[in-house]
C-alpha cells in the first residue's frame, strides 16, 4: 500500500477546517487529513503525536498566531513543509513566514479545490521521506473517511463489503456527548482533551459490551470538534439493551460531571442515513437545555413540547404597563414564559433573546413613566450576560424572575410614596366633608379613581373600610357636639351626615357603647 502524505490543518475558523477536509476525497490523490487545531499552540502539541508531512496554517489566530507557529515548526521540525493561508491585508506577515522557510501560501478569498490540490501536490513532491504518487488508488479511502463524509451530509460512493467488515450487524445508532466544560464555561476542548474523553468512554463502553456478551461494534466519529460522537452497530433487537447500557454510562459520568449532556439517536439500518441521524442527534443535545435533570436524552422519552399560543403580545403588555396594571402584565408574561420553557423544540437562543428583549422593554417603559430605573439600566447588561451564560432553562427563567422581583420592589417603593400622599389627600377630604353624603362612587369621580380600586386601596392603607372610617369620623364629631353644644340629638345627627336619626343612634352606640342621650348625660358639663 502506498504511503499517504499526511496533512495537519491549523485554523481558528471551524468552517475553514471543515471546508478543506471535505473539498475532496483526499486519499484518492495520495493525501490524508490526520488532524486539525484551532491555534498554533494546539498544533505544536499534536505534531509529535501525528507526525504530519505538511501543515496548512492560518496567519491570524488566538493564543499563538501562524507567524510564530511557523517559525517554531521550521526550527524544531525542518522536514515538515508549511503552507500558509492569508487574507489580502496580511502579506507582511506572509513575507516574514517565507523567511522561516514556508513552502507556499494561498489567499483565503481564492481558496479553491484545484488551487489547493496543486499547491499540495507540488509541496508533496519536495518531501524526500515519501515517494508521493498523486495517482493513489481507491483502496486508500478509509472507513473513517467514508463515515466523516456521510456525517457531513456529502454523497459518498463506498464499497459495501468494506463497511460490512467494520460493521457486520444490521442496526445502527449514534451516541453523542457534550462535555460539561463546553456547557458551563463555554471554552472549547483541546484536541488532547477530546482524545482523553474518547479514550475513557471507549474503554467503559467496551467493558459494558464485553461483560454483557452482546455482539456490538462501535467507533468514534469525527464530526463537530466540540462533541464526542460514537457510531454503534448491533443486531436488530439489541437496541433497548444498548440504550440501557448507555444510560448506565451516562449516570456514571453524571456523578463526576453533572452538566455533561448525553443523547442517543433512533436506530437506523443504512449507513448512508448517517447525515440525517447525526443532525437529529445534535438537536437532541440542544434539547438538554430544557431537561437539566435528564441523564440521557432519547427522543421517544421526551413527550410532546408545549405549544405556544402565538407571538407574545408586546403591544398589550406595554399598554398594561403604561396603565400601571403591573400585576396583570407580569402574570401574562409569566404564563407565556412558562409555555416557552416547555417548548423544547425551540432553540435556547430563542428563549434567551426573548427574555433579554423583555428586560430591555420593561426598563424603557418604566423610565418613560418616570420611575427611577437608573440602577436597573446600569445592571441590564449583567442580566443579559447571566441569561446568555445560563446552561439550562430553569437558570435562564430564574434570571428573569430575579429581575422582576427587583422591578416589583421599585414599583412598591414608588407606590408607597404615592400612596402616602394620596391617602393623606383622601383623609383630609373626608375630614372636611364628612357631613356631606359621601360615597366611594363620588370620591372616585372626584379623585379620578375606579370605585372598586379605591375600596381595596382604602382598606390596604387604613386597615378599615371606607364606611367604617367615615362612621368613625362622624361619631367623633357627634360626640364632640354632644359634650359642648346644646343642639338636639336629631340636629346633631343631621349635622354629622346622617339623615336617619335611628340609624345614627345605632352607629353611635356601636362605636361608643352608649346611646347619644346616655353619652350626653355622662359627659355634659355641670
Amino acid at each position: 500500500m502506498k504511503e499517504l502524505c499526511k496533512i495537519l490543518i491549523v485554523d481558528d475558523e471551524v468552517l475553514v477546517r471543515q471546508g478543506i477536509k471535505h473539498y475532496l476525497v483526499w486519499e484518492q490523490y495520495g493525501f490524508q487529513i490526520i488532524g486539525e487545531a484551532s491555534n498554533g499552540r494546539e498544533a505544536l502539541d499534536l505534531i509529535d503525536e501525528l507526525q504530519p508531512h505538511i501543515v496548512i496554517t492560518d496567519i491570524v489566530m488566538p493564543v499563538m498566531d501562524g507567524e510564530e507557529f511557523t517559525r517554531i515548526v521550521k526550527q524544531n521540525y525542518p522536514e515538515i513543509e508549511v503552507i500558509v493561508l492569508s487574507s489580502y491585508g496580511e502579506f507582511s506577515y506572509v513575507r516574514s513566514t517565507f523567511q522561516s522557510g514556508v513552502a507556499d501560501y494561498i489567499l483565503k478569498p481564492k481558496l479553491e479545490t484545484q488551487e489547493l490540490l496543486q499547491v499540495l501536490q507540488k509541496t508533496a513532491r519536495r518531501i524526500p521521506s515519501i515517494a508521493y504518487d498523486e495517482a493513489a488508488d481507491d483502496e486508500q479511502v478509509t472507513v473513517d473517511h467514508i463515515i466523516e463524509k456521510l456525517v457531513a451530509g456529502y454523497e459518498m460512493d463506498y464499497d459495501p463489503e468494506m463497511i460490512a467488515i467494520h460493521f457486520p450487524y444490521n442496526s445502527y445508532t449514534l451516541v453523542g456527548i457534550q462535555p460539561q466544560q463546553l456547557r458551563t464555561s463555554g471554552s472549547e476542548l483541546t484536541l488532547q482533551q477530546k482524545s482523553s474523553y474518547v479514550s475513557a468512554i471507549s474503554g467503559r463502553l467496551a467493558e459494558c459490551i464485553e461483560s454483557a456478551g452482546v455482539p456490538v461494534s462501535f467507533r468514534p466519529v469525527a464530526a463537530d470538534p466540540q462533541l464526542i460522537i460514537f457510531l454503534l452497530n448491533m443486531n436488530s433487537g439489541d437496541e433497548n439493551f444498548m440504550t440501557a447500557q448507555i444510560r448506565e454510562l451516562a449516570q456514571a459520568q453524571g456523578a463526576e460531571e453533572q452538566q455533561t449532556a448525553w443523547a442517543m439517536g433512533e436506530a437506523f439500518t443504512r449507513i448512508d442515513q448517517l447525515g440525517v441521524v447525526y443532525h437529529q442527534l445534535v438537536k437532541l443535545l440542544e434539547y438538554r437545555f430544557y431537561f437539566p435533570e435528564r441523564i440521557l436524552m432519547v427522543e421517544a422519552e421526551l413527550g410532546e413540547p408545549v405549544s405556544l399560543p402565538g407571538a407574545f403580545n408586546l403591544k398589550q403588555f406595554a399598554e398594561e404597563m403604561r396603565r400601571e396594571n403591573f400585576e396583570s402584565a407580569f402574570t401574562e408574561l409569566g404564563t407565556y414564559v412558562q409555555a416557552m420553557a416547555g417548548n423544547y423544540r425551540a432553540t435556547p437562543f430563542e428563549l434567551k433573546s426573548f427574555l433579554g428583549n423583555i428586560i430591555f422593554n420593561i426598563i424603557t417603559l418604566l423610565g418613560n413613566q418616570d420611575y427611577d430605573v437608573k440602577q436597573l439600566d446600569e445592571e441590564k447588561y449583567d442580566y443579559f450576560r447571566e441569561i446568555n451564560d445560563a446552561v439550562h432553562v430553569e437558570a435562564t427563567v430564574a434570571v428573569l424572575n430575579e429581575f422582576l422581583d427587583r422591578v416589583s420592589l421599585q414599583i412598591q417603593s414608588r407606590s408607597s410614596q404615592n400612596g402616602s400622599a394620596n391617602m393623606k389627600m383622601l383623609l383630609e377630604y373626608i375630614e372636611e366633608h364628612y357631613a356631606e353624603p359621601l360615597s366611594l362612587t363620588g370620591l372616585g369621580q372626584h379623585f379620578h379613581f375606579n370605585p372598586s380600586y379605591l375600596s381595596s386601596y382604602f382598606t390596604t392603607h387604613t386597615k378599615e373600610g371606607f364606611s367604617e372610617h367615615l362612621n368613625k369620623i362622624r361619631v367623633e364629631k357627634a360626640a364632640e357636639m354632644l359634650r359642648t353644644d346644646s343642639y338636639s340629638i336629631s340636629e346633631i345627627s343631621g349635622k354629622v351626615g346622617y339623615s336617619d336619626h335611628s340609624y345614627f343612634t345605632k352607629v353611635f352606640k356601636k362605636w361608643t357603647g352608649l346611646s347619644p342621650s346616655q353619652y350626653r348625660r355622662q359627659h355634659v358639663r355641670g
